[in-house]
């Protein structure tokens, strides 16, 4: 699921994704735009405050200019161009505003490109060349480069460009869309500048540097500041996005964002807008999660994800009242999966996972996050809450298995031959305040199809497949049905709150 795709039915915390815009940019775009260069706020604002009272800002440090930071780091950044045949994937084509075929499969990010800005190419469907600009960075001297997955999504070509001039042919050694990060490799030579991921996380405050290729207006340089950390913008199961606001555009996908001592803290990803233009609110990937991600693609191709195999909840303030915790936080176990390693570990329902190695979790999507960044076969210890009591649970993670996804049935488990939605569900009847109809959504797998969808605990599912359901079983039955039928995804009718509406869930495999 991409950043423009709505991710419905309740999505209290995210950004409304139609205003969500995935950063790279389409060759023959007309658009032009003029950026401010760095800004440095030295002025001294009077707000009624004594000379003492006023905070002593004489020893911090106010760079004069960015100058030297760039001459190190932008013969490191790279512009990416990928060329996409019009007769690709010729049976997931779909339909733009304007009626014309485009070669992408529905919802992927340089479909909603082409909806949003139309096709310049005029060409007949099966001849058309679609060609695609982002950005990048090299890590390594030997040509091992980063962009974003949505770059070189469905690419058949990859070329690049640096700062100096030259241009290579790349290839793609793996990609994760569930965090958008691409591997690509310059083959050839092995003096490629390149630079380094930092060790520190940045601060809401720090100084940011971005440098990428906007509108095709590569080596473009802007500044501003850290904005936000760990937001969560509706893109996936993984969202911990860095928010900056330093200008960033179409074109800047992939590029890279650094601190003042030229290393990179993030990799730009989206923009919030209501335009299409930058506001100056935009989003990257963290550098501590692009190191473990890019790691694992350069060794493996692909990612293998750590997994505990529970399905949790978030923790209210009122269940957080009635178990006696200050604060609500941490994840509420629903159920342990049979066979996992939160199973094998005797993790139960109603405990409340509060740390993973000491380190507090914040919300059961905190907790997603940090499991899955975790090697399979890592030995870890959770901090729970147990009726009560603290205590401390070892568990050895597994590799994340997708024929493992929960299906929606009333008890949680899975049967043979049922789609994978990965959620859990009980009669309305029997969940307060729920109303009568439907059946209410009381877990869901972090991994799972239903969680991309938007899905939350508390989502009622009035109909499935245009039949009304009033329990698990109904639900099972409406999926075996849509799977006989071919389909691939499945309509449901939800309310979440007052509002009622329809989802198209995609069917996982059995």
């Amino acid at each position: 699921m991409t950043l423009m795709t709505p991710k419905e039915p309740n999505k209290p915390k995210a950004l409304r994704a139609r205003r969500i815009v995935l950063l790279a940019s389409v060759a023959g775009l007309s658009a032009f735009a003029l950026l401010a260069g760095p800004g440095f706020y030295r002025s001294n604002f009077d707000f009624g405050a004594s000379a003492a009272q006023a905070a002593d800002t004489s020893s911090l440090p106010h760079p004069s200019s960015f100058a030297g930071i760039v001459a190190k780091v932008k013969p490191a950044v790279i512009s990416v161009r990928v060329t996409i045949p019009g007769s690709a994937e010729p049976a997931m084509m779909s339909q733009n505003d304007d009626d014309q075929a485009i070669p992408f499969a529905p919802g992927s990010p340089l479909q909603k490109f082409f909806q949003q800005f139309g096709d310049q190419g005029g060409q007949p469907q099966a001849h058309r060349t679609i060609i695609g600009e982002g950005s990048g960075f090299f890590i390594s001297a030997d040509g091992y480069a980063v962009t974003n997955n949505h770059v070189v999504d469905h690419a058949k070509s990859v070329q690049v460009t640096t700062a100096s001039g030259d241009t290579y042919k790349a290839r793609v050694i793996g990609t994760d869309p569930k965090t958008d990060l691409a591997l690509i490799k310059v083959d050839g030579k092995g003096d490629f500048p390149y630079v380094k991921f930092a060790d520190q996380e940045p601060q809401v405050g720090d100084w940011v540097i971005a440098v990428g290729n906007p509108f095709g207006l590569g080596g473009t340089v802007t500044a501003g500041i850290v904005s936000a950390e760990s937001r969560d913008i509706g893109a996936g199961p993984y969202d911990d996005y860095i928010q900056i606001d330093a200008p960033i555009n179409k074109g800047n996908s992939g590029g890279p964002a650094f601190d003042v001592n030229g290393n990179v803290i993030g990799i730009n990803t989206a923009i919030y807008s209501p335009s299409g233009g930058s506001v100056g609110i935009g989003f990257d990937i963290p550098a501590q999660t692009a190191k473990q991600i890019v790691a694992q693609l350069k060794a493996h191709g692909s990612v293998t994800r750590g997994w505990l195999g529970v399905q949790i909840q978030p923790v209210t303030a009122g269940i957080a009242d009635s178990l006696g915790m200050k604060k609500a936080e941490g994840a509420l176990v629903d159920s342990a999966q049979a066979n996992s390693p939160a199973a094998s570990a005797g993790l139960q329902a109603g405990d409340v996972i509060t740390a993973v190695n000491g380190t507090p979790v914040k919300d059961a999507r905190d907790l997603a996050r940090v499991i899955a960044v975790l090697p399979p076969d890592s030995a870890v210890k959770l901090g729970i809450l147990r009726q009560g009591d603290a205590k401390t649970v070892s568990v050895t993670l597994a590799s994340m298995p997708n024929e493992q996804q929960a299906s929606a049935t009333q008890d949680g488990s899975a049967p043979r031959g049922v789609p994978h939605l990965g959620l859990t569900v009980a009669p309305a009847g029997d969940v307060d305040g729920a109303g009568s109809q439907g059946v209410v959504v009381t877990a869901v797998e972090p991994d799972g199809p239903a969680a991309q969808a938007g899905f939350q605990p508390g989502t009622v599912i009035l109909d499935v497949g245009g039949k009304p359901v009033a329990s698990g079983g109904d639900v099972v039955h409406a999926l075996k049905l849509a799977q006989a039928q071919g389909k691939h995804a499945v309509l449901m009718r939800v309310k979440a709150g007052d509002a009622t509406q329809f989802v198209a869930v995609p069917l996982g495999n059995a």
